[in-house]
């Protein structure tokens, strides 16, 4: 059975870490193929937007298997050089928030360190009210460094600090008081309430979803006179093809635009 299940159902790709067993951490093996399958829904022009969860109720992810990599080296080569924890902690999820499709985390149980990093490099996130939060690598002498960078941009500098600095768990109802995730559901509802909004933003203009993410995320370190050009140049690009014709003539004879994505 693949520790990674990567399925695509019309323009929807599922990515399913599928190590129950082991509460979803990855390993070398499940790292390899979640990039892999990142890199193909990315790749993919039939695809739009990429749903992430977990095998079971118990855990989304519950970070790296550390078991497999003690002492910040890797004990598996499995397909291909080994991984160490550190290329992980940056690598990993690196490749899940550079994909230029939105992404959606529906997260089920724990989601912990390394779990909480690939969380927080996607789009969306939305929880079960069974999901646990941290990130306690301070506990062990590792660093939650891709979430470090991003923690702060997501949440409040004071509450950010505090999960990092003590290791200590938050439930769901705090996650979503303090915007870490933007919605929480029962857990038998996860699933549909992920495909519901993929659903939204499948019937959206392809081209002006995918520029929107990039101008968002440019945004985030650039100052405003700087990003307005970028809109700018953006939007000649946008305004310039058929689908601008196509949105407004939609709206003005009401009815359902037909996007062809060019």
């Amino acid at each position: 059975m693949a520790v990674v299940d990567f399925e695509k159902r019309e323009e929807i790709a599922y990515i399913t870490i599928n190590r129950p067993e082991a509460r979803n951490a990855f390993d070398g093996e499940v790292t390899r193929l979640l990039m892999e399958s990142f890199r193909e829904f990315d790749a993919d022009a039939a695809l739009r937007v990429a749903i992430l969860t977990g095998a079971g109720d118990k855990a989304f992810c519950a970070g790296a298997d550390l078991k497999t990599f003690e002492g910040g080296g890797s004990r598996e080569r499995q397909g291909g050089p080994a991984l160490g924890i550190t290329q992980v902690g940056g690598l990993l999820p690196h490749t899940v928030g550079t994909v230029s499709k939105p992404t959606i985390a529906a997260i089920n149980g724990y989601c912990l360190a390394g779990g909480l990093e690939i969380a927080m490099a996607c789009d969306i996130r939305i929880a079960s009210e069974t999901a646990t939060f941290g990130c306690p690598e301070v506990k062990w002498n590792l660093l939650h460094g891709y979430g470090a960078l991003r923690l702060p941009q997501a949440i409040p500098m004071a509450v950010a600090m505090e999960m990092m600095l003590t290791g200590e768990f938050i439930d769901a109802q705090e996650a979503l008081r303090i915007g870490l995730v933007s919605k929480v559901v029962a857990p038998g509802e996860l699933m549909a309430k992920a495909e519901e909004i993929a659903h939204k933003i499948t019937a959206n203009a392809p081209i002006a979803v995918r520029v929107t993410k990039e101008l968002a995320y440019r945004g985030l370190s650039l100052p405003l006179e700087d990003g307005l050009r970028l809109y700018g140049a953006y939007s000649r690009i946008v305004y310039a093809t058929e689908d601008t014709r196509e949105g407004p003539r939609a709206f003005a004879e009401k009815r359902t635009p037909q996007f062809k994505g060019r």
